[in-house]
């Protein structure tokens, strides 16, 4: 059996009077690719932020490898493995990518894990391997996104966090992007992906939430979810 590397229990959070998560409840276990679906404005980002402690959680618990880290330091988690990467890529635009790599790598203290994590994001992601004393500014937008994944790749995730890695992407790049995390994960990285695009995220997938208006309402098997066209038109705007 999988060890579960994060438990989300009843969270519930809220920005004043307005309620943005409702009592949720999510499993990732570890090794596996598990998918928070919904349209924009359900608490897709909110439950990333409730995880990398950056919002408070007014009720409810995250255990990451059973260790309590509700309202933990965001520093203190990402220590820990938790890393994401950022809706909107937030690259350092002035930097190069090399650069950006090594911010990246704040927290590894071990100079060959390093230079491990540097193989690895260069084989996973070539194109910034011939590009990595570019500015990342002058990137093109997929080009960005790699380079956001590679960063959050640098700091050796327990789990990586990814937050709408498809969005504002050319499809043939979001295909590219999807199979990347596909490899990432099998390499044994487990992730947690949060997309609006339903369809390719199902597809790799082993496990999907349907999110709306900050409660889950559908949760299943990707393999089942994909086949219902009912649910993927109604909640996730695919056909």
């Amino acid at each position: 059996m999988a060890q579960i590397a994060l438990n989300i229990e009843n969270l519930e959070v809220s920005y004043g009077n307005i309620k943005a998560l409702k009592g949720i409840n999510i499993v990732v276990p570890e090794g596996k690719i598990i998918a928070l679906l919904g349209a924009n404005g359900a608490g897709k980002t909110t439950t990333l932020k409730a995880i990398s402690g950056v919002v408070k959680i007014n009720v409810g618990n995250i255990k990451f490898f059973n260790r309590d880290i509700t309202n933990k330091d965001a520093e203190k988690i990402t220590s820990l493995g938790v890393i994401q990467s950022p809706e909107g890529r937030q690259v350092f635009p002035d930097l190069t990518v090399e650069e950006n790599l090594k911010i990246g790598a704040f927290t590894v203290k071990n100079k060959n894990d390093i230079d491990k994590n540097f193989k690895r994001v260069y084989k996973y992601f070539p194109r910034l391997a011939e590009r990595k004393k570019q500015i990342a500014g002058t990137l093109s937008g997929g080009e960005q996104q790699m380079l956001a994944i590679a960063r959050a790749l640098m700091a050796s995730p327990k789990i990586l966090l990814l937050d709408e890695p498809s969005l504002g992407l050319a499809p043939l790049i979001v295909q590219d992007i999807f199979e990347i995390v596909k490899e990432i994960n099998e390499e044994g990285t487990t992730v947690l992906i949060i997309e609006q695009n339903a369809l390719q995220t199902l597809k790799i997938a082993d496990y999907a939430y349907v999110l709306e208006v900050g409660e889950i309402n559908i949760e299943g098997r990707a393999d089942e979810l994909i086949k219902d066209k009912k649910l993927v038109e109604a909640y996730l705007g695919g056909h």
